[in-house]
């Protein structure tokens, strides 16, 4: 074969990766353990954390992290019974910060209280296995710079690595309209919730992959966040199944972690939030891409 062969080749195998995301890798982590948003009647935090756990189990998922908030189980019985299962499933646990408080509203040394108290859980419920990953709540890493490198200071002395998040469709929006409509018996609008799920994941997978490229130019190991919802619940078979039929190979937290891009610091002080990789956008001052999420739609649903 000739040399303008080979390349021929070589450039229709480089558009069929591009296709199928040759070679995309994904963490999939969940937040707001034990207790995360509303549920139908008669569920319980348990039955929704042994779904979550079925479904990981059946589709031979490596570790999937969750992110405790201790003082968000204390009200509700079957909450330390979820965590136990988790860890008893296999499933590692990380630090959410004790009552899931935004740092926005706290100075650094009140957040730095907030993830000790949560650490005799942890500690607990994980022996010598690691925990020392901390995910901020609202994915608030501080409103001013200032106090985003004093906390990150003051987790690098305590031993904790962040849990970045760089693929987010904020899956939360989901649960308490389902709830809603599964007490309410309407199940026209269980299907919408369905159909609009993923729909919404699916656009805000490539929105994810977009910014990667303007940032890196390719993809980076992609960390997915994700709630303890009952909806989520529902959705995750359906959901891994999409990103698998894309191409997706899915990894560990810490195998993700491992990708140089989250040696990257934005280090902008930002009251909003946001991804890592919206983050990074803004530190390079790239025009970010238009998107949307139903908002109104689930708020008005099943009222």
């Amino acid at each position: 074969m000739g040399v303008f062969g080979v390349r021929f080749l070589l450039a229709g195998s480089l558009v069929l990766c591009a296709a199928i995301a040759c070679g995309q890798q994904m963490a999939v982590t969940f937040d707001d353990l034990p207790v995360h948003g509303a549920m139908p009647a008669g569920m319980t935090r348990l039955d929704i954390a042994q779904s979550i756990l079925a479904t990981l189990k059946r589709e031979k998922m490596p570790p999937v992290y969750g992110f405790v908030n201790g003082k968000r189980g204390e009200g509700d019985p079957s909450s330390l019974a979820a965590l136990k299962a988790w860890r008893t499933a296999g499933q590692p646990l990380g630090n959410h910060t004790w009552a899931h408080l935004d740092l926005n509203m706290e100075s650094p040394e009140e957040f730095g209280e907030e993830v000790l108290r949560n650490e005799p859980l942890l500690s607990a419920l994980m022996g010598r296995a690691e925990w020392r990953w901390l995910r901020y709540p609202f994915l608030h890493e501080g409103d001013t710079v200032a106090k985003r490198r004093a906390v990150r200071a003051w987790l690098v002395a305590h031993e904790y690595k962040i849990a970045q998040v760089s693929m987010d469709f904020e899956d939360y929006l989901w649960n308490e309209p389902y709830a809603r409509c599964v007490d309410q018996h309407d199940e026209a609008s269980i299907r919408k919730l369905h159909d609009g799920y993923l729909a919404v994941a699916d656009r805000h997978y490539g929105l994810s992959r977009q910014l990667a490229q303007l940032v890196y130019g390719r993809d980076v190991k992609y960390v997915l966040l994700m709630h303890v919802g009952a909806f989520d619940a529902r959705m995750l078979p359906e959901l891994l199944r999409l990103y698998r039929a894309k191409g997706v190979k899915f990894i560990s937290l810490p195998e993700a972690m491992s990708d140089p891009a989250y040696l990257d610091d934005p280090d902008i002080g930002e009251p909003g939030g946001g991804t890592f990789l919206e983050l990074m956008m803004q530190r390079k001052q790239l025009p970010f891409p238009a998107n949307s999420k139903p908002y109104m739609e689930l708020e008005a649903m099943c009222r």
